[in-house]
């Protein structure tokens, strides 16, 4: 490659020059594509690893959202929580490792600038790698993040941003979906191959759907080759914006989350995504009758003297209609168990291995040396 090229191709397949380790044990397992029932029954298959946990685990993790929605600074950030091994969303313990963070649309400056702000003083991760350019996936980009992740065998996630810039040609003759399926397929090789999280940041649709994964461009050909699908939307109320999250090995859900402008942040709220995007008056009649379940108009009236006891009547009324409450024939509202449920953060209950869950974890320290030429992790990260 070029001088110019950030990171330097290589073959995905490295020769092991000594006995397997652990990883390249399990990397084994992963690669292996036939078993009997009984042998498939007697494996044992090392637990997803998750970048962020019960949100983003290893394996292709598409995030669309529209224009200026706060996408970059969504990824930016969680590569530095991940790298860093702190906090993602300001609210969920993450275990460090090295990231790798593609900024195709980003300048240095501005990354910098960008980094600063989020950082707010603090250090800079030196696990956190960024480049703003590389190959097409097809073209050479398979072999440069390979390469990368050979060098760095604890590697926690990789971020695409974008994937359009990333994607390549379409195969000849390939349909729509094909081609969307196959673009998304290289990236895939590359999680399962390294058991690492890849996140490809991409756009929605201009028209709004119900179904959030109908609304990322395309053919369903990307959020099917995809493993999870998380869709940041505008909100409106408390919230900034609510993430909707759905994949294979994570249990759909949406989360509200708030962002703070002038430190770059998105920062998780607490409970349910309703809470937060419904007006604050039905949020407050909600937040009671789920302390007080049975509560009467009246009795909501009595702890909400700001609002009159008819505008609490109506709403009650109203939200039943819309299934946030339910009521029983004396007039007694209950919160809705069933609808709470399902959207509850499910962010404390995910599954995650003991060994992949620690409180604060240290980083790993990586060469960037080779035949990249890129400058080390001191000078990629240092203050400036």
């Amino acid at each position: 490659m070029t001088g110019t090229a950030p990171l330097s191709p290589q073959h995905l397949h490295s020769v092991p020059a000594a006995p397997p380790t652990p990883r390249e044990e399990a990397v084994q397992v992963r690669q292996r594509t036939a078993w009997t029932a009984a042998e498939l029954m007697a494996t044992e298959f090392p637990e997803p690893k998750w970048a962020v946990p019960g949100i983003l685990s290893e394996g292709v993790n598409l995030l669309a959202g529209p224009p200026k929605v706060g996408k970059s600074w969504l990824s930016l950030g969680l590569g530095l929580s991940v790298a860093s091994g702190g906090k993602a969303f300001d609210a969920v313990p993450v275990e460090g490792g090295p990231v790798l963070y593609l900024a195709l649309e980003d300048t240095p400056r501005r990354l910098q600038t960008r980094m600063g702000k989020i950082l707010g003083g603090q250090a800079a991760p030196a696990g956190l790698t960024l480049a703003t350019q590389c190959p097409p996936l097809p073209q050479g980009g398979n072999e440069a993040i390979a390469n990368w992740l050979d060098r760095n065998p604890d590697a926690r996630m990789v971020v695409i941003d974008v994937f359009a810039k990333m994607r390549g040609t379409s195969p000849p003759g390939a349909s729509a979906y094909d081609a969307d399926y196959t673009a998304v397929g290289h990236a895939k090789r590359l999680a399962d191959h390294y058991g690492v999280a890849i996140v490809l940041v991409h756009h929605v649709r201009k028209a709004g759907s119900d179904d959030f994964l109908t609304e990322v461009s395309g053919t369903n050909g990307l959020a099917g080759a995809a493993d999870a699908t998380l869709v940041l939307k505008r909100a409106r109320g408390q919230a900034d914006g609510v993430l909707h999250v759905t994949g294979r090995d994570v249990d759909e859900a949406e989360y509200a989350l708030k962002f703070h402008k002038s430190a770059g942040a998105w920062q998780l709220l607490d409970g349910p995504a309703t809470d937060h995007t419904i007006s604050d008056t039905r949020a407050a009649i909600l937040q009671h009758v789920r302390a007080n379940p049975g509560a009467r108009p009246k009795d909501i009236a009595t702890v909400l003297p700001q609002v009159d006891a008819d505008t609490i009547r109506r709403t009650c009324s109203r939200m039943a209609d819309a299934g946030q409450l339910t009521k029983d024939a004396s007039g007694r509202y209950y919160p809705d168990t069933t609808a709470q449920a399902r959207e509850v953060s499910q962010v404390s209950d995910c599954p995650v291995t003991p060994t992949d869950q620690h409180e604060r974890p240290g980083q790993s320290e990586f060469e960037l040396s080779g035949p990249s030429g890129l400058p080390d992790a001191a000078s990629q990260h240092g203050r400036k």
